[in-house]
């Protein structure tokens, strides 16, 4: 009984392998390196070309004329004439300040110009009624000598009454405050009826005469003196684009000049700014974007973006190799344009670089690729 049991199960287990092996020969192969069947995917033909690299640094946006209204005098503001974002002209009127002690100053300087203008008419006629007495020896020289001085001394009273008065004039023509300049109205953090001193920290306002604008970003001192040996040999670099905070391209160009013209010791930067002009207003004080620069590059190597894979801050590019495998190889990038990395090394011209599936692609996988319509054309 012990050994029928023991044939029995020897035969089944005969009969298993038989079958395995069975399926194993007889069912279908799939292809591929590693039972997978090879993808379709588009390769690109790598050849020279020119281009442009850009670098982009970030900026902040002044207006071309950037004045701080404050006040020149101690009071409460009364009126404030204009609203936030208003364009205002050069002498318009923009705040008054509570002007009755200014007034009242007027008024007591000028009577106190009329005092001394009395005086000094007494003076001059004491002095004139005593000229004639001295020639008829009635009185002593003495005596005309010290009228001569009272009529000196009213006289120079005179002076400064006057310029008291028109420092009182001044001052009560600083409770109106005007625009010292055309432009937009910035900020206006005080509201009527709040004490206004000269030494507040904050301006009534800012004024922006933005017609054109500035924006000053910075290069390291090491980029500058690349940018500069450039600029000597491509005067087109003057010229540069903007980038505004949305992520749009300001639709003007802009020229670049010296902001200053040494390094700053503390960043170790050589600061620039670029001049935009500004017709439709877009661009405001105080805003920010990120300046472009080109560099035009000739007989250069550039493979799109989208077909690099980063890895740990190192990129990759997936080529094709003999018998349609896939080589995966390093490269190094120089710079970008557009939509492309520029090369600085780790393909050679002809190699066929992977457009799509990298996310799919591996060392030695098998393909079936096609050349992309844009190289097709391009050749």
């Amino acid at each position: 009984m012990v050994k029928r049991f023991f044939r029995t199960a020897k035969t089944i287990r005969v009969s298993c392998a038989v079958v395995i092996w069975l399926i194993s020969c007889g069912g279908p192969q799939q292809e591929g390196a590693g039972g997978i069947a090879p993808v379709d995917v588009d390769f690109m033909d790598v050849q020279p070309t020119s281009t442009a690299v850009e670098k982009r640094y970030p900026g902040t946006i002044e207006g071309t004329v950037n004045v701080d209204v404050k006040a020149q005098v101690t009071g409460y503001l009364e009126r404030i004439y204009v609203q936030e974002g208003d364009y205002v002209q050069q002498g318009q009127t923009l705040f008054k300040i509570k002007d009755d002690v200014y007034s009242e100053q007027v008024e007591n300087s000028a009577a106190s110009l009329q005092a001394a203008l009395a005086a000094e008419e007494i003076a001059r006629i004491e002095l004139e009624k005593i000229r004639p007495l001295v020639a008829g020896k009635v009185v002593t020289e003495l005596q005309l000598k010290t009228a001569e001085a009272n009529y000196a001394a009213s006289k120079a009273q005179v002076s400064q009454a006057r310029a008291t008065l028109g420092s009182s004039r001044i001052n009560a023509g600083f409770t109106l405050i005007k625009a010292p300049v055309g432009g937009y109205i910035g900020r206006i953090p005080n509201r009527v009826g709040n004490l206004i001193t000269p030494a507040d920290p904050l301006p009534l306002t800012t004024l922006s005469e933005i017609h054109q604008v500035f924006v000053y970003f910075s290069l390291s001192e090491a980029d500058y003196l690349a940018f500069f040996q450039d600029q000597q040999q491509n005067k087109e670099m003057n010229s540069v684009e903007f980038i505004m905070a949305d992520g749009k391209k300001y639709a003007h160009t802009g020229r670049l000049e010296a902001a200053s013209g040494n390094v700053d010791r503390t960043t170790g930067s050589v600061p620039l700014k670029a001049v935009f002009v500004n017709p439709n207003k877009m661009l405001r004080a105080g805003g920010s974007g990120k300046v472009i620069i080109r560099k035009k590059l000739d007989n250069v190597l550039t493979v799109p973006m989208a077909s690099v894979k980063d890895i740990q801050d190192k990129y990759f590019v997936f080529t094709l190799g003999d018998s349609n495998k896939i080589a995966m190889k390093a490269i190094e990038i120089a710079g970008r344009a557009e939509n492309d990395y520029i090369l600085k090394s780790g393909l050679n011209q002809g190699e066929k670089v992977a457009l799509n599936r990298i996310d799919i692609l591996t060392e030695g996988m098998s393909v079936v690729p096609s050349l992309s319509d844009s190289t097709k054309t391009s050749q």
